[in-house]
């Protein structure tokens, strides 16, 4: 780096961050400790190396053990606040996004749903591997054919039979035969586990239809995986396509509790409000690099930020994060609300509508404040040499994933005029 870059580095080291509004003082102190240890290890084990990890489309499985060592799965059920948890996805989106994807949908899918609809019996065989990352889990809802229609189209079956004929899962109840196709599966291609989503085709041929989950070992006979290739956005991450050919699954590691797709929204809700948190962390990304460049690239003469419309630039970026921060913070407010009555019933909390946008407009402010990074960056913007890039491609994803922008919108409009625009 050049001398006037070095000074650069100096001088933003001593200026506001990203965090304008310092959300990170509503932490308590411990929580703000233990987020200072995620930075420290995001610097040393993730900073330097993801780049490389994007380009070459490779997931590091070497850093899990010490990712796993943090005990962040699920921090709410270690006792820390809804607004700790999403700050740790923010910060960790704002180093790479794609490993930020991983631990959102191992933790807050694959593990909360362990917490919230596994039996006494799944969760002792299985939780506290997954927790501490001894074993990788997924989440196969999405299918070929059907995203955003995911609900009413869900063509993946699983079919009862009792008895226990030879080759079947040895558990005394039977098992169940899944049939069916899943696509955009992250952390398909390596994962131990999957959390597989069918509906219940005895069920279907009697007219009803009834959503059964399973908890699928990604290396059963029948099971086959195939990395999508060609990704122009999280790159590391190992999204997957997976299909199911006379799967044979024990009944016991059917989720009982769950048998309609509102169990699927509740988990939804969740991760959808992590990947709210990620277009903070995307914005966050952006502000920082943007104005390390400005600071330290030279045009005309002088730095880039001593040009007015490069300071309105960046000005614009920092109050969409901020506005974005200011939003989810309010979200965690009502998650602490949230709680469970003796009946096992769930009562307040965020509402579906509300967590629809949030992620709609947190990732639309997010589009944003990426455009205008990569435009203060020019040329440079557009080669991965330089962490712009990333952050702008990675953005579309955020976009789109975990009901696209669009979807989420309407959501909100029918909770506002009690008129669904969806179909």
């Amino acid at each position: 780096m050049s001398p006037a870059g070095n000074a650069a580095e100096e001088l933003a080291g001593e200026l506001p961050t990203a965090d304008f509004f310092d959300f990170e003082s509503l932490l308590s102190v411990q929580e703000q400790r233990k987020l200072q240890e995620v930075r420290e290890f995001l610097a040393s084990e993730v900073a330097p190396y993801a780049k490389d990890w994007w380009d070459g489309a490779e997931f590091p499985s070497h850093i899990l053990p010490k990712l796993g060592g943090l005990r962040l799965s699920t921090p709410t059920h270690r006792g820390y606040s809804n607004l700790f948890a999403g700050l740790v996805i923010a910060e960790m989106t704002r180093v790479d996004t794609s490993i930020a994807t991983f631990f959102m949908v191992h933790h807050d899918l694959f593990v909360e749903s362990l917490y919230e609809f596994g039996s006494k019996d799944q969760q002792d065989r299985y939780l506290d591997d997954a927790s501490n990352l001894r074993t990788t889990g997924a989440f196969a809802l999405t299918e070929p054919e059907h995203g955003s229609d995911v609900a009413g189209g869900l063509q993946t079956t699983a079919r009862r039979v009792l008895g226990d004929p030879s080759g079947s899962p040895d558990d005394g109840g039977g098992h169940w035969v899944l049939n069916g196709a899943k696509r955009w599966i992250g952390n398909g291609t390596f994962c131990d586990h999957m959390l597989v989503w069918a509906l219940d085709e005895a069920e279907l041929e009697a007219g009803r239809k009834v959503i059964r989950a399973f908890i699928v070992d990604g290396n059963l006979p029948g099971v086959a995986r195939s990395k999508i290739e060609n990704k122009i956005a999280l790159r590391t991450v190992q999204n997957a396509n997976i299909t199911f050919t006379d799967v044979r699954i024990a009944e016991a590691d059917r989720f009982a509790g769950i048998n309609s797709f509102e169990d699927t929204n509740y988990l939804l809700r969740g991760s959808r409000l992590m990947v709210a948190w990620q277009a903070v962390g995307q914005q966050l990304a952006a502000f920082d690099v943007a104005r390390q460049y400005a600071l330290e690239r030279l045009q005309f003469g002088r730095p880039l930020a001593k040009f007015q419309l490069i300071q309105q630039q960046l000005v614009d970026m920092l109050g969409n994060a901020v506005a974005s921060m200011g939003m989810m913070a309010r979200i965690a407010q009502l998650q602490e609300d949230a709680y469970v009555d003796a009946k096992g019933e769930r009562h307040g909390g965020a509402s579906m509508a509300q967590v629809a946008l949030a992620k709609s407009y947190c990732s639309a402010r997010m589009r944003e404040t990426v455009a205008m990074g990569r435009s203060i960056l020019g040329g440079n913007g557009i080669v991965t040499d330089y962490r712009m890039a990333k952050i702008f491609a990675d953005a579309e994803a955020i976009y789109t994933y975990e009901g696209s922008f669009e979807i989420n919108s309407l959501i909100v409009g029918r909770n506002v005029t009690g008129v669904s625009a969806i179909v």
